[in-house]
């Protein structure tokens, strides 16, 4: 029988295995090497995590006593409604436990920790080559037909 996966926050002892995840996750986006995160980025996230006044929050997917996968989300008030939203920022499971059910199971336990502090939406982005993930996400939700514009404030014209 299989060992059955846990959902859970972050703790502090899970601050090792939770950096490799965080690491791979941002590989993923082409954030390593060279363009790697600064360390304080890192280090500023993690202790987000457990400040109480802070809205950002970190779930974990554990199976057997590994670590197999992230969601961090925050909390944040909108323009279009009285209560605050849910935005899903980060997602990512090991490339072991890619379809298993962690990342769907991961999505899920956050619609509940919303839908517990009485939140109405959660929403989030992929990047638009992420299309195995975008297979999933299309059973969850439904995409909102917006494209995300940005820019860096410091550069100049």
């Amino acid at each position: 029988m299989t060992d059955p996966l846990l959902i859970r926050p972050v703790a502090q002892a899970d601050f090792d295995a939770w950096r490799a995840l965080w690491d791979g996750y941002n590989a993923f986006y082409g954030r390593s090497g060279p363009t790697a995160l600064a360390e304080e980025i890192t280090r500023t996230t993690w202790a987000r995590f457990f400040d109480p006044y802070e809205p950002v929050h970190a779930l974990v997917a554990e199976r057997a006593g590994t670590l197999l996968g992230l969601a961090h989300f925050l909390y944040h008030r909108s323009t279009i409604q009285l209560a605050p939203n849910c935005y899903l920022q980060d997602l990512f499971t090991t490339e072991a436990a890619r379809g298993q059910g962690v990342g769907r199971t991961l999505i899920e336990a956050v619609y509940d920790r919303a839908r517990q502090a009485g939140l109405p939406r959660v929403y989030w982005q992929t990047h638009e080559t992420n299309a195995t993930a975008m297979r999933l996400y299309d059973t969850l939700a439904e995409k909102s037909g917006f494209v995300v514009y940005r820019r860096l404030v410091r550069e100049t014209r």
